[in-house]
């Protein structure tokens, strides 16, 4: 709960005064859409913070990206896009990988399945905000995550008794770094979302693999085992 809100709530005290946040779009946090995109990124980044206490960075980014195959599924349902035959065959592909990580029914761990949780509200999130994308300012809809974030966990983590963490030079420092690389991760989605269909965005998330399995090693020395290179 620490980790996740102050991710969003530090985020939200460094970033609020570069979004130029107007006086008439504070209404907009009453939109139902603004609402439930909000609070998908909220329980993906909770569950993936939550699947990292027991699990490698590389299996639960692996579980993590049954994401671009929700995105995908939702944006040919409910968005109506036609992605072509390649891009929905190499889909495929990477749903495969996923499962080679996941291992269903041998090996999958309640790690792993709050991973394959998280991945879920993720690709949700990913189609909301295709869905609203051209709508919203780009700054807008960054903060609105942000301060919808911070207001869902915030009595959460109050109500519980829970240990802070004494915060030193060098927990500060990477509560910090956790909310701006966040943060600079998620405006670029929304530009990118403005410019691209959802089903082509998307699969781009799976970049992300590379490098966790890539600061796993060099980190925490925490090697995937052969199967989730596999994957």
């Amino acid at each position: 709960f620490i980790v996740a809100w102050s991710r969003f709530a530090i985020a939200t005290v460094l970033i609020l005064p570069l979004t130029g946040l107007k006086i008439r779009e504070f209404r907009h946090f009453l939109d139902w859409r603004v609402l439930i995109r909000g609070s998908l990124i909220t329980a993906a980044i909770f569950c993936m913070i939550t699947a990292l206490k027991t699990e490698s960075i590389a299996n639960v980014f692996g579980a993590f990206f049954i994401g671009p195959i929700v995105s995908y599924l939702l944006a040919v349902l409910f968005l109506k896009e036609r992605p072509t035959k390649l891009q929905t065959m190499l889909l495929i592909v990477g749903f495969t990988g996923v499962m080679v990580v996941v291992k269903p029914g041998f090996g999958a761990t309640v790690g792993i399945g709050i991973g394959l949780l998280a991945g879920t509200f993720y690709g949700a999130y990913l189609a909301s905000t295709k869905l609203i994308a051209g709508e919203f300012r780009p700054k807008f809809l960054l903060i609105s995550q942000l301060i919808i974030g911070s207001v869902i966990l915030s009595p959460i983590g109050l109500s519980l008794d829970l240990e802070l963490p004494e915060l030193d030079m060098n927990i500060s420092l990477l509560l910090i770094g956790s909310a701006v690389f966040s943060a600079a991760g998620n405006l670029l989605l929304v530009v990118a979302n403005r410019m691209a269909e959802a089903s082509l965005i998307a699969p781009l998330i799976y970049s992300q693999l590379i490098f966790a399995v890539i600061f796993g090693v060099l980190i925490f020395n925490d090697w995937p085992d052969f199967l989730s290179i596999i994957g």
